[in-house]
Formats: structure tokens, sequence, C-alpha cells
């Protein structure tokens, strides 16, 4: 039986996504990102179509830079203004039934008690359709300047900091309180059960915590757990807590290695390997004929710069590729101290080898970064082609699913539900959803609380906190 495949969209509160420009291009202007009808529209149309979830990337702090300062290139481009996500999150629940919203948070840059509060009243006013998409802060040189601090933390130390803040998170989610702390007695003038609501301590390397969770237990408790980045850090923390991992998109054989990797130490970890459902992003610009399907490809090429390119990738990575030999590989000019890696790892390593063990040279990063900017895999053709494409991918990598991330905006959307989805219905790829209303039990086909083999989920079952 062909495995069902879970879809999303890729957002991030603006015009824009990607780093690629296409926002004036007719077929872009189908709306304005300010405009929470905009949001709405597309959550309704997402919903009634049948996606899983509609992801929003971003985090808590980031604009156009060039290693961390403005860019005047990625400014006219439409990469500067973004909303923030979490507050567009309760109107499109509200507009729809059963799609899922994830929303990014990144750790450190507050105390994981605010992350708690946020997405224990997102889960209930999404009557569970709510996950966290938990980054570290790809673009930890902007958030270090703008939130004060004097140095860039190390990308493994962040990874770190970040386990223990999930952690800390996670005890309030499923220790704070019981199920039924809420009884609602009215004769017995009675609201909440005080022997109900435990204590929850932690005294850690990077916070401490001593108190309660204020909030009554929501549809999933924890939201489901995203995680992207496929850096050896971000691999391990993704196999002990990520239920949902979005991975970099690269090459065929490269994508299939981390997807194992990450199932692997999700079972030496005592966890069912296919409880973490991975993910990549996948642009696709589909027509009726392949020939129309690759002049809208070419269109939205002619678009794109060197220029663009590079100053997209150094806000992600803090480097410039525009200031390295343009006929060698990346890796071979970097230096040996480890530094250039200290931001968007995954974004570097990807470009480290191809299959055959060769390297691509800068030119040659440039011209796959104009294609797709930091986006995943790039499908161009008509239904059945692109369906074909999705197919061959899942099958050659074991991935779930995928994250469309659209070149036209919702014009690109609409492309892919009216031609490519009743071909993939048709081959069995979609349908039938797993019943449930929460969101883990949409992608997970389970329960809508954590896995009982999931580390977290320990503190619950017992009745303990830790």
């Amino acid at each position: 039986m062909a495995k069902r495949m879970i879809l999303g969209v890729f957002e991030a509160g603006t015009q824009q996504i990607g780093g690629t420009t296409s926002w004036a291009h007719p077929r872009s202007q189908n709306g304005d990102f300010r405009d929470i009808e905009y949001w709405i529209d597309m959550a309704k149309m997402l919903d009634d179509a049948g996606f899983d979830l509609l992801f929003f990337a971003g985090g808590s702090f980031g604009y156009a830079s060039l290693k961390g300062e403005l860019s005047d290139v990625l400014v006219r481009a439409g990469m500067m203004f973004s909303l923030d996500g979490a507050y567009l999150i309760p109107a499109l629940a509200a507009a729809t039934e059963r799609l899922g919203f994830v929303v990014t948070t990144t750790t450190g840059s507050d105390h994981p008690l605010h992350t708690v509060r946020k997405y224990s009243t997102l889960d209930h006013v999404t009557k569970g359709r709510i996950g966290w998409n938990i980054v570290t802060g790809a673009s930890q040189n902007t958030m270090s300047k703008m939130l004060g601090q004097s140095e860039m933390v190390p990308h493994d130390k962040r990874y770190e900091a970040a386990a223990e803040y999930v952690e800390v998170a996670l005890k309030f989610w499923e220790g704070g309180n019981d199920d039924d702390a809420v009884v609602l007695d009215r004769e017995g003038g009675v609201f909440a059960d005080p022997d109900k609501i435990h204590l929850v301590e932690h005294e850690g390397e990077y916070y401490r915590s001593r108190g309660y969770h204020t909030q009554p237990p929501s549809p999933q408790r924890s939201p489901v757990l995203f995680q992207a980045g496929t850096s050896e850090a971000g691999r391990a923390f993704a196999a002990r807590h990520a239920e949902g991992v979005f991975i970099q998109g690269t090459t065929y054989e490269q994508t299939a290695a981390s997807v194992a990797d990450i199932r692997r130490r999700a079972a030496e970890l005592g966890r069912d390997p296919h409880d973490i459902k991975l993910i990549v992003g996948v642009t696709i610009v589909t027509a009726a004929t392949s020939e129309e399907a690759h002049r809208l490809r070419a269109e939205f090429e002619q678009l794109q710069t060197d220029e663009l390119a590079a100053h997209y990738y150094s806000g992600n990575t803090g480097l410039n590729l525009m200031e390295f030999d343009p006929d060698l590989p990346l890796k071979q000019q970097l230096p040996d101290d480890g530094l250039a890696g200290q931001m968007g790892v995954s974004n570097i390593e990807r470009f480290y080898s191809r299959p055959d063990g060769s390297a691509p040279t800068v030119r040659e990063i440039l011209d796959d970064l104009k294609g797709r900017g930091t986006r995943g895999f790039a499908i161009t053709g008509d239904p059945v082609e692109v369906a074909d494409e999705l197919e061959r991918m899942m099958d050659a990598t074991d991935l779930d699913g995928f994250m469309l991330e659209a070149v036209f905006n919702t014009a690109s959307m609409r492309d892919v539900i009216d031609l490519v989805l009743p071909e993939l219905r048709r081959r069995g790829r979609l349908d039938p959803a797993p019943e449930g209303g929460t969101l883990r039990e949409r992608l997970l086909g389970r329960g809508p609380h954590l896995a009982p083999e999931h580390p977290a989920s320990v503190p619950r079952a017992v009745g303990l906190t830790v």
C-alpha cells in the first residue's frame, strides 16, 4: 500500500519567502500580506483542499541582512518585513475545521514559561491543531545584536540550551496539571481541584523555574514538536524531541541519509522511528502542459540575481558568497577554526559535497540558490510529471511528506490544488487522512497526546514531575 503523503505549506508572514523574489510578477499580485483576509482566504483554501498544516517560519527576530547588517538588495526584493504568525493563527483557526498550524518560536530569546503559556493558549483556541517549530536561531548574529548580547552563542551550545529550554516547557505541559483538574462543581463551589495541580521545579545549567502551570490542560497538552535543521547536533536533537522534522532538501541521496540517521537515533532512544514525520520543502511550478510550466519557471528565474542569492544566504549563514573565488568549492575556502559554521550550519553543509564525492564551486552554489533560494527541491512540469516526481522522491528517501514553498504566492498553491492533488488522490497518496481533530492525530494517526515512548511523556504517565 502506498504511503500517505503529508502536505503542508511553508509561509513566513510575508509577501515573499525563500530567498528568491517574485512578488512583482503578475501571478503573485493576489493579496497583501498585511491584510488578515489574505491569510484567512489562504487557510480556507488549504483546509478545503485537505492540506494537513500551514507552517509559519521566522522566529523572534530577523531582518534582511548581509552579515547581520541591512541589505538594500533584500529590502527591495521584499524580504524585510513580516508579521508574527502566532498572532494570525486564532483568526485562521476560527475560519477552518481541520487544517493544522505550526509556528516558529526561537529558544534563547526568552524564558521557557513564555512559550508554555503561548502554545497552551494556541492549543486551546485551535482545539488542538497547533505545533511548535523549535529553532535555536539561524540568524543568531542578528538576534544576538538585537538582544544586546556581546557575542554569538556557538552552534552546538545553542542546541544544548535549546534542549533544556524544551525540557522545562514539557515539564509544565506534561506534568503541571491532571487532565481533570478543572471540575466545575457549581453546587459545591469548586472550580478546580488543587490536588490535581502539581508543583513543577527545574534547576539546570541554563534555566531555573519553580511554580505552577496556570492554564488547564489543552487538547494536546504539548504542541506537536517540530524541528528544522539537519546538522549533527540538529539530528540528535530531533531524534530525542521532535515529532516532525523539516529536512534540508539537497540531493535525494543526502536526504535519504538524513532520514535514516534520524530514525536510527530515535530507535536507539526507545522511540518508534515512524513517530517522527520527516518533511522536505518543495517548490512546484505546474500547468496544464509541461511547456507552459517550464515557461513560468523561466519567468521566475529571470527575476533572480547573484546579489540577491548571496545576500539572502549571508543572512542565514554569515557567509557572503560574493567574497569567495567563484571557481573553487566553498568548503575549500572556509577557515579551519570552524567559526564560519556557527550560523545556519545545515545551509553550509548542504554544499560541502555531491553524492559522487565532488564539491560544487561557489559559482554553482550561486546558480543553485538563484533557482530555489534556501528552499528544498524544485519540480517543474505537468500534473503527471509532478506527481511522478513526488512519488519517486518519497520512495527514494523514506520521507513522509512535503512542505509546498510557493513561487507565485497563492496562485502557485491553487495550481497544485487544481492540477496535482487530483492526480495524487487517484494514486491513493492523500486519502484517507487519519481520524481525529488534533494535529497530532492527523499527522501520527494516534491519540492527541505525546506517544508513551517520547521522553517527555513519562512524567504525566506515571503521575510525577521531573
